[in-house]
């Protein structure tokens, strides 16, 4: 699925739509709304606006400095073993469960 459709997937669903109903919104078919979320037809960035706000929601697109800390990441973990990668992978999931619980 392209980034286009999980968008407007998503919106619908957070909106309690179907595709008939945002289809309707829209005024589309229902299997317009179902190439769009299934990436065989790709809509313009303007029209996934349109459609998510059509289901009450607003989609914020922003440009940011890009810092590299993904690629530093990425190379310190590179190193590891996978009994390290295993360790480490767990002690984050604990840690993600204990934020969640709080």
């Amino acid at each position: 699925m392209a980034l286009e459709g999980a968008l407007i997937r998503e919106a619908r669903r957070r909106a309690g739509l179907t595709q008939r109903e945002l289809a309707d919104l829209a005024g589309t078919t229902q299997s317009g709304v179902a190439r769009w979320e299934s990436g065989r037809t790709h809509p313009s960035l303007s029209d996934v606006r349109r459609l998510v706000r059509l289901c009450g929601l607003d989609l914020e697109v922003s440009l940011v400095p890009y810092d590299g800390s993904d690629l530093a990441q990425a190379e310190r973990l590179r190193n590891l073993s996978p009994q390290e990668r295993l360790e480490r992978h767990q002690r984050v999931s604990s840690q993600l469960r204990a934020v969640r619980d709080a």
